[in-house]
């Protein structure tokens, strides 16, 4: 039998009302009947999170409303946005972690509930695919992973990374109104920059998938500055790419909230019914030239999309069609047009 979900805390429940109802004052009255305390203990609240950061305006005779909230990651406020839509999800916020994946994983072997979110602010071994360090500095970034326990085989999980990630995309899209493209199998990039990645990593018990964590790094808010030499001219953040810093607590919630439902369409199936169609949006390696390393093996040819399988489609010079399951991709620049060496044409 499933545990009863948690109340949430006093600071969540004060913030969501205030959250639902704009620029409508809520009297301190009103509060203390919802959380059934004295109008004293919604002040001593108020004061705590004020020293987070949050900032309070007092309408004489008719109580509190919000003015601001703090930018940096902030669980309270992630969590009572999610409770303004109707979504609930744990959340685990740190300031600093080895990995978000690494400590999903931790969590789940210990026997905590899933699902959950662990959400932090700085990494310290954040990585990717194959191992590589992923940069995770505190500089307004998103760095979250989301623990599940799907009991399903290991065969069907082959398109889950792509399913989440086109679901990230358009999350995006909606939110910021920026368009990202997806590199096969992991990457989102704005304006051919990376601007973010993704890792699925799963525990396999009895020919079924018994743990997962999906693993999400985005670059929100980083300034330009922000990369080391290695990466400028290579990575990019959505404030960068949009000119204009987002709101990082609203669009941790509106992840949060679009995981959780891509990861119940993908369990139920019916993510089929979209996935070609989102997958041929955001494709950026369709139709243009690109090799394929695996290990000390290179093929170039032209991307054709992915299959039902999610494996890479190439086609090589020479006609055929191959499918790669996994690899690293890289995009082949195609040279200008060398207008000095064209052929002249008749008449010039």
């Amino acid at each position: 039998m499933s545990k009863p979900p948690r109340p949430a805390p006093p600071e969540v429940l004060i913030l969501g009302a205030l959250l639902s109802a704009g620029a409508a004052p809520v009297s301190g009255a009103a509060l203390a009947r919802q959380l059934g305390v004295s109008r004293v203990a919604v002040w001593q609240q108020l004061e705590k999170l004020r020293a987070q950061g949050f900032v309070f305006e007092g309408v004489r005779a008719r109580g509190y409303r919000l003015a601001a909230g703090p930018q940096a990651l902030s669980a309270p406020l992630v969590s009572a946005h999610l409770r303004a839509h109707s979504a609930g999800c744990p959340l685990t916020l740190l300031d600093e972690v080895d990995s978000t994946n690494d400590e999903a994983a931790r969590q789940l072997a210990a026997g905590r509930s899933a699902p959950f979110a662990v959400l932090a602010r700085r990494q310290t071994s954040g990585r990717g695919r194959l191992g590589r360090a992923w940069h995770s500095t505190d500089s307004g970034n998103l760095y979250a992973s989301f623990a599940f326990r799907p009991r399903l085989a290991p065969a069907r999980m082959q398109t889950f990374t792509l399913w989440m990630g086109v679901n990230v995309c358009e999350l995006l899209t909606n939110f910021s109104g920026a368009v990202p493209s997806l590199k096969w199998p992991n990457d989102l990039l704005f304006a051919g920059r990376k601007a973010g990645g993704m890792l699925t990593e799963a525990r396999v018990d009895a020919d079924e998938i018994r743990d997962l964590v999906f693993g999400l790094g985005l670059n929100v808010n980083a300034p330009a500055t922000a990369w080391p030499g290695d990466l400028r001219g290579r990575a990019i953040s959505l404030a960068e790419h949009l000119g204009a810093p987002l709101d990082l607590n609203r669009l941790a919630a509106a992840l949060v909230g679009r995981v959780l439902l891509a990861y119940d369409r993908f369990v139920d199936g019916s993510y089929a019914e979209t996935f070609a169609d989102l997958w041929n949006r955001h494709d950026v390696l369709r139709g243009r030239p690109v090799t394929v390393l695996q290990g000390p093996d290179r093929v170039s040819g032209t991307a054709l999309g992915i299959d039902d399988e999610g494996s890479l489609l190439l086609r090589t010079a020479r006609g055929r069609t191959q499918r790669f399951r996994a690899g690293e991709v890289t995009l082949e620049k195609v040279p200008p047009p060398d207008t000095a060496a064209r052929p002249s044409r008749p008449g010039e």
